[in-house]
Order: structure tokens, then sequence, then C-alpha cells
């Protein structure tokens, strides 16, 4: 950072931020008390309200603001429910400076108190320097801080390092409806001058040291179908002597995964990439606790011993869970019934470089051929109801590096470099669409609990999170003459 940006946030930007976490704290505080819940039908008003309190907070910053319709969604029941509509907003024309997008969305997932909430959810409730609250640090908290750090240099008088576009939804918990359609038709548009976007809807790996996200995993999501007869059977009179659903698919999902993990369906592996000096090199530097991470999960045990097994498994390898069986009895006492059709669930989480319709044909090769051995006359489909994509990026690309140096300006230290296990389509979406750099750039602690009890975001990393984005976007303004448009991002598929 040249000497009159650090100057500048330092004298001015940092003791702004400072003086204002009240400010800062409170409008977070009546953002989390809206119950934004995307989820579920009868809360769909307070969704729509919410995105016109960050309509109007982004025009408080003079933005110019477009919130655009989506229409509406079907429900299984028939009922269709209004769609709440994508804040698109813009500040920012100069010619000069680079257009940076941020991308965030302002709905949650459900949240009571009954649930095991040790405070009410939905009012923001500071406790040991921890701001609890359903949608703190996913993703109210950070949308705010960005919007806190654009303010303090309008607030300050301070000129613009770079043009702002936002797009921020209410339906990323309930799968983004109508957001991918909406940015492709704005490509020529809204999204024309974007030179790159920023995504803060992630968590660090560590309570305590910085992290950026450089890659996800995809998810390709499958159905096994087993079906016999047209109606459920009395075990008493036809068990033994017929080919059961359940025994048939009970046999097919244990042909999936041996007990270390491995995914014993041929030629999954083929394609995922082997691993390189450079990712062992940043697996080391990582900080990250091992029992920690065990005992949040309530297990006994893992089925690695090392730092590096546990992430190259959960980023840099795929994965396979088994979720459910549909159509099996599952309520409490005993029902002796031999059901006639029952349904496996299971994904597997693949990494850049698999293709989904490779795995896809892989899956069906493999069930089909253990059906096969079992003689059974029963009926077997195997469909892919939802697919998406892995998404990588370069660490040693200059967008990186800019956040780097302004994580290390705010926090004195540099971040750890991480992947994340999960999918977060929306990444992918932006990159394919405008083919431009994106980053994932968490302010959220590994603690932080998103989606589940006892969500928080702490006051320091909001605080602090507010100062690493403005840093951001002195460092992004220093870019210009490194942005190459020859250049477009590499997509691995």
């Amino acid at each position: 950072m040249s000497l009159s940006s650090f100057s500048v946030l330092e004298t001015e930007i940092f003791p702004y931020v400072e003086a204002h976490q009240s400010d800062f704290i409170e409008n977070l505080k009546e953002w989390v008390a809206v119950k934004s819940d995307s989820v579920q039908p009868d809360l769909r008003k307070e969704v729509i309200r919410m995105m016109s309190l960050a309509a109007a907070r982004l025009a408080a910053l003079g933005a110019t603001v477009n919130s655009v319709s989506l229409g509406s969604q079907q429900l299984l029941n028939g009922q269709h429910l209004p769609l709440p509509p994508v804040v698109l907003g813009a500040l920012g024309k100069d010619p000069q400076n680079l257009t940076i997008c941020f991308y965030g969305h302002v709905d949650v997932q459900p949240a009571k108190k009954e649930d095991g909430w040790k405070t009410d959810p939905y009012t923001l409730t500071e406790i040991n320097g921890n701001l609890y609250g359903r949608g703190a640090t996913d993703n109210k908290g950070p949308v705010l801080a960005w919007i806190n750090a654009v303010e303090t240099f309008r607030a300050l008088k301070i000129a613009m390092p770079v043009n702002f576009k936002f797009v921020i939804e209410g339906m990323e918990e309930a799968g983004s409806l109508g957001l991918e359609k909406l940015l492709e038709e704005e490509k020529q548009g809204f999204l024309s001058d974007v030179d790159y976007v920023v995504i803060s809807d992630n968590l660090w790996l560590s309570k305590k040291k910085p992290a950026l996200i450089y890659g996800t995993r995809g998810n390709a999501c499958f159905s096994v179908e087993v079906e016999g007869g047209d109606k459920d059977l009395h075990s008493g009179t036809f068990g033994g002597i017929i080919h059961e659903p359940l025994t048939d698919l009970i046999a097919l999902l244990g042909s999936l995964v041996d007990p270390t993990g491995h995914i014993q369906i041929p030629g999954i592996y083929d394609a995922v990439a082997a691993l390189t000096d450079e990712d062992k090199k940043l697996y080391e530097s990582i900080e990250y606790d091992i029992e920690e991470h065990k005992n949040n999960s309530g297990v006994k045990k893992l089925l690695y011993s090392t730092k590096e097994e546990i992430l190259q498994h959960l980023w840099h390898y795929p994965s396979l869970s088994i979720h459910g069986i549909e159509g099996a009895f599952h309520e409490p006492g005993i029902k002796t019934v031999i059901p006639a059709k029952v349904i496996g669930k299971f994904s597997i989480r693949q990494v850049p470089n698999m293709d989904l319709s490779d795995v896809k044909q892989q899956v069906v090769n493999h069930l089909e051929n253990v059906f096969a051995k079992r003689n059974s006359p029963n009926k077997l489909k195997v469909s892919m109801p939802l697919g998406a994509k892995p998404w990588v990026a370069d660490v040693n690309d200059p967008l990186y590096k800019a956040a780097k140096r302004a994580i290390r300006t705010v926090f004195g230290e540099d971040p750890d470099f991480i992947r994340d296990g999960s999918t977060i389509p929306i990444a992918r979406i932006f990159q394919t669409i405008t083919q431009k750099r994106v980053i994932m750039f968490p302010i959220g602690a590994a603690d932080d609990g998103e989606h589940s009890q006892n969500e928080k975001i702490s006051r320091h990393n909001y605080i602090e999170g507010t100062k690493v984005f403005a840093a951001f976007f002195l460092e992004i303004s220093k870019l210009r003459g490194q942005l190459c448009e020859s250049s477009n991002p590499r997509i691995n598929y």
C-alpha cells in the first residue's frame, strides 16, 4: 500500500469507522429484526420488506437503485408466491476507475427461540463481544460492512477510488430463484462494465486468522429408485419369497463408498487433479484446529488424523454422502411392512476438472451393474435432479494479492488461502456470465454458526471487516494497469 493510501486509512478512514461503531451496529440490529426467511412462504412479505430496506440503504449512499421484479414462484401446493426483487445498485461512473461488483443476500434461514437459541434470533444481542442474531454473519453483517465502508468514504468526502455495483438478492437460502436468468439478461447492460466481482458469503477456517477463499466443490445430487409391486406388502405373508425393494436399495447404497470414505464408483477419481507442490504449501501454512472441528461435529473420531489429509479430503477430493430413504417406515415403533417403492438420496461433492455428465454416467453405470448382479425383477431408476459445478480461482491473481495486502494492513497478518468444501454456485455463475475475476472475501469467523442456533458475528470482525473492505477499495484502485482484458479467468469444469 502506498504511503498516501496508508495515511488516509490511518488518519481518516479507520478513526471514522471506530467512532461510528455504534451506528454500524444499530444498522445491523435494524436488519436482523426483519424476519426475512425465504424458506417459509408465510414470511415472504418480510423478505420483500428487507429488500426495500436494502434498496433504501444504497439510495442513501447516492447510488442509482433498480429493484428488478422476478415474477413469482409456484409452490408444490399450487400456490403462487411473489419472488422478492433483486436490488441492482450503481455508484460512480468515473471512466478512470475500475468497477467492482459486490454480491450479497439479505434473506436468512429459519430461526425460532425454541430451536435452542439463547437469545431472540431476531433481536441483535451483544454478549462478550459477539453480536448474536439470525443473519448476523450470513449474510446481513458482511453486506452492511461493505456498505459501511462505502459510507465512510462518502462521509469523509474522500474521492471514491473505484466505481461500485451492487447485486443484492433475497432468495439465496431458497436456491436463488431467477437470479441466474437476470444476470444473464444484464450481461450486456448492468454488468457490462464490471472489472471484478466480490462475494462475502463465507467464513474463515479459523476463529481468529483471516482467510480468502479460492475454490468450492460442486454438488451432484442423485435419486435411486427401486420399485417392486404396486402396493406395500405384509412381511409375514411375503417376507422370504420376494425380492424386497428396500433390500435392493440398501445393497445399492452400500456399494457407493467404503469405510474409509473412498468412493467405489469406477472412474470417479480419473479427472481429479494431482496435488501440486503449491497446493501442499498452502495446506501446510493454514491455521486449523482438528480437535475443535471434531468437537464441533460431535463425533468421536474423524477419518483422517492430520490437518493436511483432512483439508485435502474436504477441498481437493470428491466426497459421497448418503442423505436418506424415501418410502421406508421411519416413525417410532414397529411396522412390519415391505414397502413397494423406495427412493435413496445421495450426493457427490465434485471438484474442479470433474465433468457433471461424466459423473452422472459413472454413477448410473455402477448402480446398474450392481443391480444386475442381484438378479432382481424389481425396477431401477437412477436420476440426477440437481447438479452444481465446482469453482476455483488463481491465488496469484492480482485481485487476490490486493485482498491479501488489505488484510495485512488491517489485521497485521497474511490470510490463509482456503477452499470451501461446500457448494456456492453464485461464484461460478458470475464468473461464467461476466468472464471476469471473482473473489470470495469472508469476514466471518469459523465459529459464527451460520444456519445454526446462536448465529453471530463478533463486533471485532464486523468493524475490522468494514476497515478491510475500505482498504481493499484502495488496493483495487491500483490494479488499473494490471487488468488485462485479453486474459480471461480460467474456468474449471
